[in-house]
């Protein structure tokens, strides 16, 4: 077996291309296309993983041919691929399905040259009509992008048994609030089925997130101790070293909570707590983590100052470099009171998970990048031996999504010697050293599983608009609390002092990644 073929991932799809089709980005003179989605096409290329007829059309309102858009893409290519050097055989065939169509989003005649250029496209590479609308572009564009699509007559009827198809791909955020969310959702609705709308989280693309599902239903050992009799408390971390890197004006807007919480760390929590799936088909998985996101304890204004933690980041030092603090960064206001960082104690209230917590936190300019999922079990209910100060520390398995992929379980075992002393040890699996470093990025999978109409990973309407329900209470209670500025707390710290005091009320700690 190649060793770089990760067993795990089979059964979540087949292990087929997609139909042939043509990959039109629009936004593509942005970083997203140049770091993300062209190395992923790329690198499916070098797998042999796109279907025979396969093509990308650039599309952005800055003019330029399709030779400088192609040597633009294989610079980000030769920087950012998983793959190197460039392999020039699979690029001098890559390339000649790369082209640019230049406009802006408002202008008709920018979809009627499209139109022209996609059909011609068609008869030169035998993509069959079949279109992949990726919009790496501001939600404030998605609607007018709708619109023009449909005015040229470039939506096929999801409805049709045979023919081509169109499906469209949205990049994150959707939305900035429930409101708006769902206004997206509808404007979308008008022009695309459900079944046409791929939303992108490119956690969920992961190879530790899928394998999430995986190790929870495909071992028996798992599900009879995962619940509320078993479990104590579940913690659930996305943390950053990095700061704002610039996005100063995105961040202002966002912050910490929009920016992650919402949904990168809900879809985690999902994953975490949801019932079994009565198959993989999209759906069912979909059914089941949207009824996880109805069962989440509303947070009502007076829960949220004892059970939401805010912070900001100031001065420090990271890896020993100092750092500024974020109201120094560049285009963000010097008053600023936005959060980039925040702790959360989720309740879940339903038969399994009843009277469990799950902390959550997400915040930049943290000790190091790490992104885990932490279940801690009860302690033994009785202590046989002599145990350390503390007594015996309870199990806790941790499944690491990045940076070092893998999984642990702490327990506690005997040292050798005559006398019985216990010491906490751990199982640890990583992926890299199991099945090779140079695993599949998250974009790959995605824009794969996009071009194969398989909607598993991508967050259907329903969970987008679960998710936004529950955060808006949290900024509710902050706008009626006057959006009083953050407690601010060192770069290169884990947060602030009152996050580690939430969980000290409790009995509890943070687990130190």
């Amino acid at each position: 077996m190649n060793a770089t073929t990760n067993p795990l991932r089979r059964g979540l799809v087949d292990d087929r291309t997609g139909d042939a089709c043509t990959v039109v980005i629009f936004g593509a003179s942005g970083d997203l296309t140049r770091r993300k989605l062209m190395p992923a096409l790329y690198n499916l290329a070098v797998s042999r993983a796109l279907p025979g007829g396969f093509a990308v059309v650039g599309q952005a309102r800055r003019d330029k041919t399709h030779e400088q858009f192609r040597a633009e893409m294989r610079e980000g290519i030769s920087k950012h691929s998983r793959r190197k050097p460039i392999d020039e055989a699979v690029w001098s065939d890559f390339e000649r399905g790369i082209s640019y169509v230049a406009g802006t989003f408002e202008d008709p005649a920018t979809y009627t040259r499209l139109r022209d250029h996609l059909a011609e496209i068609d008869r030169e590479r035998g993509t069959r009509g079949n279109r992949l609308f990726y919009f790496a572009v501001s939600p404030a564009e998605f609607g007018t992008i709708v619109g023009g699509l449909k005015s040229a007559d470039l939506v096929a009827d999801a409805g049709a048994r045979t023919g081509p198809w169109s499906r469209v791909v949205f990049e994150k955020p959707f939305g900035h609030d429930l409101e708006s969310a769902r206004e997206l959702n509808d404007t979308i609705a008008r022009v695309f089925h459900e079944s046409q709308v791929f939303r992108i989280d490119h956690y969920l693309g992961k190879e530790t997130v899928q394998n999430l599902l995986v190790f929870r239903f495909a071992n028996s050992l798992w599900e009879p101790i995962w619940n509320r009799e078993h479990v104590d408390h579940v913690q659930i971390t996305v943390a950053e070293e990095i700061g704002v890197e610039g996005r100063g004006k995105f961040y202002e807007q966002t912050g910490v909570t929009k920016d992650i919480v919402e949904n990168h760390l809900m879809q985690l929590l999902c994953l975490t707590a949801m019932e079994p799936p009565i198959s993989l088909a999209a759906d069912a998985v979909r059914d089941e983590k949207v009824k996880v996101l109805r069962s989440l304890r509303p947070m009502e204004r007076s829960m949220v100052a004892q059970n939401v933690i805010r912070g900001q980041y100031g001065r420090g030092f990271v890896r020993a470099d100092e750092v500024p603090a974020y109201r120094d960064e560049p285009d963000v206001d010097r008053q600023s009171c936005v959060e980039t960082y925040v702790a959360m104690k989720v309740e879940i209230d339903n038969w399994r998970w009843g009277g469990v917590p799950f902390y959550v936190r997400a915040g930049k300019r943290l000790a190091r990048r790490v992104t885990e999922i932490s279940v801690q079990f009860k302690k033994v209910p009785h202590t046989l031996f002599r145990a350390p100060d503390g007594g015996i520390t309870p199990n806790v398995l941790t499944m690491r999504i990045q940076p070092d992929e893998g999984i642990a379980l702490r327990f506690t075992t005997k040292e050798p010697g005559q006398q019985t002393i216990l010491r906490d040890v751990a199982m640890d699996f990583r992926y890299g050293a199991a099945f090779g470093s140079n695993t599949p990025e998250a974009y790959e999978r995605l824009l794969l599983d996009a071009m194969r109409g398989e909607a598993t990973l991508f967050t259907r309407r329903d969970e987008v608009e679960e998710q936004w329900a529950y955060i808006d209470r949290v900024f509710d209670a902050w706008t009626s609390e006057g959006n009083t500025p953050p407690p601010v707390y060192s770069s290169g710290t884990w947060g602030p002092e009152q996050a580690d005091d939430m969980l000290a009320r409790d009995g509890r700690r943070w687990r130190k990644p």
